[in-house]
């Protein structure tokens, strides 16, 4: 005989069913959401807005809108006209907290016109390439890849030399930011190779267009030593800003050039993507489970189309502290306190964790990979007694 249905018993499925349907909506928002976080660390950034306004152009000052970056101590550049102009700044001379301007030292123009109007703040201080920025004779050269072909500069040492330096941009950046470290690699008896890497305005795109934290990358700057080599190189310096040492890091732990390797220059570097991840998660004010959720999908297969990779990119893989019993490398890493986009705290457990390989260069006050803006005599030094060693 069947159950009578009673009206409170129709109630309680009813009630069950809507609970049961809207925990399904909430996980799949949730998803969706962690999807897209995703998606956004992994996605290059291709266009980058006019975010400086210039006011007055006073002989050897010019006053800018006050902001973070303009109010930055340090030497720094701007792009002019839709990047057919440049300039480059140097310290603040005068702040107007109640109009909200900042009066800076004109340091020159390099092409260009230098007029009012907008314009979009150059944190590498140098402009286009090493010949035209350093004076110093420039190759233009392909680095033969499993992609084709991708560009490079490279800067002979002023005498024969077997030491090479390659130098790994960060995430979103040009090979310009490499041109602060030059000049020093050079003035040391160094070749440098300033190489581009899979998804670079003007390189090759990977399988997927995304980046990979490093987990592929590191395969183009293979190729990139492998030219060194191939041109007498028997010993190598690596250096990375941002990204651009997670990319070393993973090259030292994957690559055959490791058995070359004998020092390693970390700028700000990423240490850790996970906490890179939740850092801008909290920045963006994404809850903490979505943050996390993120993290996962990257590194699930079955996940790979929502994240939009070819391959998983497991976030673990990138964490060196943990990891920090792998490392063999004498390294020398340079990381701000004030550093707002990749907070420094990795970097001190790192070399908390390895005094016996980590130097630690801490700046007290630089905002993201702007250490060499704020004293470029300290980095130098720094570097250069590192490499001398």
């Amino acid at each position: 005989m069947a159950a009578t249905t009673t009206p409170a018993r129709k109630a309680a499925i009813a009630g069950a069913v809507t609970a049961g349907s809207l925990v399904a909506a909430g996980a799949l928002s949730a998803v969706a959401a962690a999807s897209y976080y995703a998606r956004r660390v992994l996605t290059p950034d291709r266009q980058r807005p006019d975010d400086t306004q210039i006011l007055v152009v006073d002989g050897d000052s010019v006053t800018l809108g006050a902001t973070p970056d303009t109010l930055s101590p340090g030497r720094y550049g701007l792009w002019l006209d839709r990047d057919r102009g440049h300039a480059r700044v140097g310290e603040v001379l005068e702040v107007n907290e109640a109009s909200g301007r900042v009066r800076r030292e004109l340091l020159g123009v390099d092409f260009g016109h230098l007029t009012p109007g907008f314009a979009r703040w150059n944190q590498y201080y140098f402009a286009s390439t090493p010949d035209r920025a350093l004076g110093l004779r420039t190759e233009y050269v392909d680095v033969e890849t499993e992609l084709g072909t991708m560009p490079a500069w490279v800067v002979p040492a002023a005498a024969e030399s077997d030491r090479w330096a390659i130098l790994v941009h960060g995430r979103g950046a040009t090979r310009q930011e490499g041109l602060r470290a030059v000049r020093p690699l050079h003035d040391a008896g160094l070749n440098v190779i300033v190489p581009s890497y899979r998804n670079d305005l003007g390189a090759r795109s990977g399988p997927d267009g995304r980046y990979n934290l490093g987990l592929s990358e590191w395969r183009d700057i293979e190729d990139a030593g492998l030219l060194a080599v191939r041109r007498g190189a028997r010993a190598l310096v690596l250096v990375g800003w941002s990204m651009g040492g997670a990319i070393v890091l993973q090259t030292l732990s994957r690559s055959w050039l490791a058995e070359r390797v004998t020092h390693v220059v970390l700028d700000a570097p990423v240490i850790d993507w996970g906490d890179v991840i939740a850092h801008h998660a909290q920045v963006n004010g994404i809850p903490a489970p979505i943050s996390g959720l993120s993290r996962a999908l990257m590194g699930r297969r079955s996940a790979r189309r929502l994240v939009g990779v070819h391959h998983p990119v497991d976030v673990a893989e990138t964490n060196w502290v943990t990891r920090a019993e792998e490392l063999q490398h004498r390294i020398l890493l340079i990381h701000s306190v004030d550093d707002e986009f990749v907070p420094v705290g990795p970097s001190l457990a790192l070399a908390a964790a390895r005094p016996d390989l980590v130097t630690m260069e801490r700046w007290e006050r630089a905002r993201h990979t702007k250490e060499w803006n704020v004293d470029p005599e300290r980095w130098e030094a720094s570097v250069a007694a590192f490499i001398g060693s």
